[in-house]
């Protein structure tokens, strides 16, 4: 049975679009998915998909040619002799009635005249504030100043008035500048902090590796491992805000910032909460060999839910981590301060979480499971 594709509505001033690509012929056999066709208006151009596998029956419009939006662009079948129902076989052309639909600037202005827009005559395809002003200039009456569109703040920068030359930026330092500005830009950004005594999580650190014979301290990956477990207590922490609306991950992605040579990575363990202590350790210390190495696959570089970073290694005892996109808190671990107390961190997105539940999830990090 034949199926049709029709001309979309590429944005809601415009009742009328025009043919610019006519990607097939007819007889041609398409995939579903495949783009068969393009059609635009002054601001947009928008493909047109086969929806689903099929032979090209009929092309209805000409290239170049303009048609109403909803109007049959192209005809597709099962088998390539289908018959096309007759009543469809030629396609809808823009006409008069549609294309003398006044613009949005244009309905503004005929109620501030009270006039009636079947009364002015249009040179287009649409009834625009030009063809109002030429109405009422042949009718004697004054037009007023249509006001100036106000425009956009001026957001770039200017070049200091200090000799230097310009430099591209390196790709990291490209994926930071992101970074940045998803942060400045989107998270209503928080941060505090929390003072413990490392102790307890040092011994039971030390305890885990005699027991698992492992020649490192696993201190840091436990503490991710241990964020992980707060996290699937409280999902709200697995989340962020997009157009307005709150979206719960449902996969934990834990992101673990690494230092390789210059590079810092933000790597990422998925599915973190499925696996066990030991198996989270593994895991972890895989994408760390690759991150060092320099070989990280994409799925190791993207999509984390909730981040972790250290500082401790290079004496750092606080820091302020910036939010990564499209993740709602980030913990930073600090080396222990002259007095013997050690400070956990966290940068968060206000629009998510109150200071209360980061302070109570910090305060939980600080101390270990009861059972190793």
């Amino acid at each position: 049975m034949p199926y049709s594709l029709h001309a979309p509505r590429v944005n809601n001033n415009d009742d009328i679009v025009q043919v610019v690509e006519l990607g097939v012929s007819e007889g041609d056999f398409v995939k579903g998915g495949d783009v068969v066709a393009a059609v635009e208006t002054d601001k947009a151009i928008v493909e047109v998909e086969a929806e689903r596998d099929g032979y090209v029956l009929k092309i209805l419009p000409e290239l170049d040619q303009k048609v109403a939006v909803g109007s049959v662009v192209i005809w597709l079948g099962d088998s390539p002799d289908e018959a096309v129902p007759e009543e469809a076989a030629t396609p809808v052309q823009a006409d008069s009635s549609v294309a003398a639909r006044p613009t949005a600037k244009a309905r503004v202005m005929l109620k501030k005249h009270g006039l009636d827009e079947s009364q002015i005559p249009t040179g287009g395809e649409r009834l625009t504030v030009k063809d109002i002003e030429a109405y009422l200039a042949e009718q004697g009456a004054s037009t007023p100043a249509m006001p100036a569109p106000s425009m956009p703040a001026q957001t770039r920068e200017q070049t200091p008035d200090v000799p230097g030359e310009y430099r591209e930026l390196s790709e990291e330092a490209h994926g930071m500048l992101v970074t940045v500005q998803w942060h400045r830009d989107q998270a209503a950004a928080g941060y505090l902090e929390v003072e413990y005594d490392p102790t307890p999580w040092e011994e039971y650190a030390a305890e885990y590796a005699r027991q698992n014979k492992l020649m490192l301290s696993p201190l840091l990956p436990l503490l991710a491992y241990r964020l992980v477990q707060l996290t699937k207590e409280n999902p709200n922490i697995n989340a962020t805000i997009i157009n307005d609306r709150h979206y719960l991950y449902t996969p934990i992605n834990l992101g673990f910032t690494v230092q390789a040579d210059k590079t810092l990575y933000l790597t990422v363990v998925r599915d973190a909460q499925l696996m066990s202590a030991s198996e989270y350790i593994q895991a972890l210390g895989e994408v760390q060999r690759h991150a060092i190495a320099h070989k990280l696959r994409s799925s190791e570089v993207a999509g984390a839910t909730i981040t972790f970073s250290s500082m401790a290694r290079w004496k750092v005892s606080r820091h302020i981590p910036i939010l990564p996109p499209y993740t709602g808190l980030m913990v930073a671990h600090a080396a222990p301060k002259g007095s013997g107390r050690a400070v956990l961190g966290a940068s968060y997105d206000h629009r998510l979480l109150s200071g209360f539940d980061v302070a109570q999830l910090l305060q939980s990090l600080s101390q270990p499971p009861d059972d190793i």
